[in-house]
């Protein structure tokens, strides 16, 4: 247990690490590039949430930063929805959820 523990903390403390073991394992297997550079960016996206929300209880002597960054993820969740209703006239949940997860592995 304590081996999967400091593994996990690893990764979150470099998190580029699991997108190219990801994309790596992907190639091997001989998958699609575009799938394996987006599976790579999903996976990605969790230890960079985690990471970033540590640092910033670290910068700012807070307790609440992954709190702030679910925040702002579900703030940019209804922005998207609500130009999905606009446009489509219905939200797609999945495209939704898709979009928001990917777009806050760039934020």
């Amino acid at each position: 247990m304590e081996l999967l523990q400091n593994s996990f903390i690893t990764l979150g403390v470099i998190p580029v690490v699991p997108f190219f073991i990801v994309y790596f394992i992907g190639m091997g297997l001989k998958q699609d590039k575009r799938k394996n550079l987006l599976l790579a960016m999903d996976v990605t996206t969790l230890f960079l949430l985690l990471s970033v929300s540590a640092l910033f209880n670290i910068l700012f002597h807070a307790k609440f930063g992954f709190y702030f960054i679910l925040l702002i993820v579900l703030i940019s969740a209804g922005l998207i929805g609500g130009a999905q209703n606009r446009i489509k006239g219905k939200v797609d949940g999945k495209r939704l959820f898709r979009a928001v997860w990917r777009l806050s592995f760039f934020f």
